[in-house]
């Protein structure tokens, strides 16, 4: 039997992490830390580096890093994201056949909280679906959502309002959601914001949330907008890769 603990490890600031995380990694036997490429170097690098801080026993807890399969970005969505999982889901299994044979606790470490906008539930599913004997765990970890809203400070939520969380993509297929006062975006490739009529909207946007390169902007949309757009591309130069999040909100 294989106990997987998915640790949700907040956004990048090492002071974020619960302390039933560093219990739940402490308490591993085996942690698999992925590697996406040489562009997005700065994420396992946080990883590898809560683990020398926080694992008491390296001795007992060994770390083992593996390079996560690409998604293929000319299929269509949805079939290139479930081959994708599979493939993830393949690598995780031939692992822990390959360091836990007879069984034991792996633990995974996920950017934010393993329960919003990530699939690492997904694929932990496709190893149980597959007939293993897999045992998950969920750890939750501070969002990004949660430190854009206190790095701006302000509430989630208008006054008795409601709100929307969503993505880039559905932004843009879909426009503004019918009753949300309030929309919160995450995974946008870019803009998506743009196609939106500007008047009577304000934006909180925020990139590296947590970590020390964090960049904040807020304002009017119609004001801010193409300001966001413009030092968002400049950051994704400056240092190859981005995550970004933002708030619209009705005023």
């Amino acid at each position: 039997m294989i106990q997987l603990s998915l640790i949700g490890i907040g956004t990048g600031n090492p002071d974020h992490v619960t302390l039933a995380a560093v219990r739940a990694l402490n308490a591993a036997d085996v942690v698999l830390l992925p590697r996406k490429g040489e562009a997005k170097s700065d994420l396992v690098d946080l990883r590898r580096l809560l683990c020398r801080n926080l694992v008491t026993d390296p001795s007992r807890t060994r770390i083992v890093e593996f390079d996560l399969p690409r998604r293929n970005t000319q299929a269509e969505y949805l079939d290139a994201v479930d081959a994708w999982h599979a493939a993830i889901a393949d690598v995780w299994a031939e692992l822990m056949d390959r360091y836990l044979p007879e069984g034991g606790q792996v633990g995974m470490l996920v950017w934010g909280d393993p329960s919003l906008y990530d699939s690492s539930l997904r694929i932990a599913g496709r190893l149980s679906a597959a007939g293993r004997e897999v045992e998950v765990k969920v750890v939750p970890g501070i969002t990004s959502l949660q430190v854009l809203t206190a790095e701006h400070r302000i509430p989630l939520n208008a006054l008795a309002e409601p709100i929307q969380i969503t993505t880039g993509r559905r932004l843009r297929e879909r426009g503004w959601p019918d009753d949300a006062a309030t929309v919160a975006v995450m995974l946008d490739s870019g803009g998506a914001f743009e196609t939106l009529p500007t008047e009577g909207l304000y934006i909180w946007w925020g990139a590296y949330l947590g970590m020390s390169k964090q960049s904040l902007i807020d304002g009017q949309l119609a004001d801010v907008g193409p300001l966001i757009t413009e030092c968002r591309a400049a950051l994704r130069e400056q240092h190859g890769w981005i995550m970004d999040i933002y708030l619209l909100r009705k005023y």
